[in-house]
């Protein structure tokens, strides 16, 4: 049996048919969720948003076993925000991912020269 691999995820979508109560808890939250704080990658996930209110990210770090892949970690990730937009009445757009195996990432360190 294999060990789990680590994936890391970005869920991405727009808002759509925000209601005005949505639109006022998005835009009081907004210094939590813009810029480099909205853009950690966690099991709970992490929102990503600006002022404007088009599009979102959201992070996610799903442990998966590898044969289920990546395409399995990106669904597992949609999953995990379609519910968290669905409990805070987030209306949004079709949900698209990527998926980074963080187990068969290649990483290229500079030589000490």
């Amino acid at each position: 049996m294999a060990e789990n691999h680590t994936y890391r995820v970005i869920v991405r979508a727009t808002f759509e048919g925000l209601t005005d109560a949505a639109r006022e808890l998005l835009l009081a939250e907004v210094a939590e969720h813009e810029g480099i704080a909205g853009m950690r990658f966690a099991p709970e996930g992490s929102l990503a948003y600006d002022r404007n209110l088009k599009a979102f990210s959201m992070r996610y770090v799903v442990e998966s076993d590898p044969d289920d892949g990546e395409e399995m970690a990106g669904a597992f990730a949609e999953e995990r925000a379609e519910a968290y937009l669905r409990e805070r009445g987030l209306g949004h757009g079709e949900l698209r991912s990527s998926v980074t195996d963080m187990d068969t990432m290649k990483i290229n360190r500079k030589s000490g020269r």
